[in-house]
């Protein structure tokens, strides 16, 4: 490989990230030629949210460099995150993930022959990863195992053990999915630079790691998903996409921790973009499902990768050919949160469409859906009481065989005693005289 071409794969491997630690490493990789090879992981916890397509628009860039990306549904380290699902709830959600990420893929064009699904449980159970585990916790110190996961495992005044367990895990991941390096958001820094300190301790070499920035949540803050007022559902309805945009933090002039605007930045301009490079003739990404259209409008200027549409009797559509330029004039008040938000929860909606329509048509993944997040509030159906069936009790057998017998007895006198229990046969006749 040239090392003009060398330059321009590593220059969209990593564009837009945040951070990169040991890029040195990947720079080394491309100019020998070689393939690189990283993997994404999620534990299948929550309900996944529209802050997911920040790293599966991520991973677009990553293919169309050649990179063998591999898509990890950590089920073991989604268990051991202190207080989120058990086991049986786990293995609902990740076949839940696994319909929703597929789906996510095919809507953006991502061509899914070119990635590698892999359930953490596949291999994290086997003899030989659980002795790396143990000589691991042999060399790791509690400090560093709970410094390490601050940001990602669920922190207690008295923290269970496999909260500890959950870095080293994931270190681990990067030798048994023999991967040069590992792509996450920000909040797995502490997590990365542990690995790049312990696994060498174990024999295994150091790798390279690539950070997105976090998207604050709707009401600002992180996007979570145990926090439903800071997120949007893949299947949300149109009518709640909208609401939940009309009262997201967007104070005017404010480009601080704004939801809305980071939204913009990290998905949609990116996606827009992407749909461009389609349109122009990338060979990598395929057909989307749904809407392909950039979002830009009608009659925008070449260049132009988001518009912000109004009516003419507001001075009419704002076009933009970059994030910077948008930025400036939502900072200087030119353009209002009202406008932006119409034009976002619009672009919103286009992306999840046909998410929502591939789910409505499947009934398989609809019931792994009901499995995987029972509605808390779904009373449980009662069991239906089973009819008694009279048995009447052998002769001379019940509790009240005694009392029956007894009046069965002097009953028996009495007909006994009776003239008209006497038979006439056996009464003598008297001749007439």
């Amino acid at each position: 490989m040239s090392a003009t071409a060398a330059e321009e794969k590593f220059e969209l491997i990593t564009r837009r990230l945040q951070e990169v630690l040991g890029g040195d490493s990947i720079k080394a990789i491309l100019a020998e030629g070689r393939t690189p090879k990283c993997y994404w992981g999620t534990a299948p916890t929550g309900r996944p949210h529209i802050g997911y397509f920040v790293p599966l628009t991520k991973i677009a860039d990553f293919l169309r460099a050649d990179v063998e990306v591999k898509v990890l549904l950590a089920d073991v380290h989604a268990f051991l995150d202190n207080l989120k699902a058990p086991l049986e709830l786990v293995g609902h959600r990740t076949k839940y993930y696994q319909y929703l990420l597929l789906a996510v893929f095919k809507s953006l064009g991502i061509p899914t022959s070119k990635l590698h699904f892999v359930e953490g449980s596949s291999y994290q159970l086997t003899k030989e990863y659980n002795l790396d585990n143990y000589r691991l916790c042999a060399t790791v110190t509690e400090h560093d195992a709970k410094k390490a996961g601050a940001e990602v495992v669920k922190q207690v005044e008295s923290p269970l053990l496999s909260g500890l367990l959950y870095p080293g895990l994931q270190a681990l991941d990067e030798q048994y999915l023999d991967v040069d390096f590992q792509f996450g958001g920000v909040d797995q820094r502490k997590i990365f630079t542990f690995a790049e300190l312990y696994l060498p301790r174990l024999g295994y070499r150091k790798r390279a790691h690539l950070m997105n920035a976090m998207v604050p949540g709707l009401a600002g803050g992180k996007m979570s998903s145990s926090d439903p007022n800071s997120k949007i559902d893949f299947l949300d309805a149109p009518e709640v996409v909208r609401k939940k945009i009309k009262l997201a933090f967007c104070e005017e002039g404010n480009t601080e921790e704004n939801g809305v605007l980071s939204f913009i930045e990290a998905v949609l301009i990116p996606i827009s973009e992407l749909r461009i490079a389609h349109l122009q003739g990338d060979t990598i990404l395929e057909q989307g499902t749904g809407d392909q259209k950039p979002f830009i409008a009608d009659g925008a200027p070449d260049g132009t990768v988001f518009s912000v549409e109004r009516d003419e009797k507001f001075g009419g559509s704002m076009h933009y050919k970059s994030f910077a330029e948008l930025k400036a004039d939502f900072a200087s008040k030119a353009l209002h949160p009202k406008d932006l938000k119409i034009s976002v929860a619009a672009a919103i909606n286009n992306l999840l469409e046909p998410i929502r329509t591939a789910f409505k048509a499947d009934e398989e993944w609809q019931k792994i859906e009901k499995l995987a997040y029972p509605d808390p509030n779904a009373k449980p159906e009662k069991k239906k009481k089973k009819e008694k069936v009279y048995h009447p009790p052998p002769p001379g057998k019940g509790k009240n065989v005694q009392t029956a017998t007894l009046e069965t007895v002097q009953d028996s006198i009495v007909t006994a005693s009776s003239p008209e229990s006497i038979p006439t046969n056996a009464v003598k006749q008297e001749p007439a005289s």
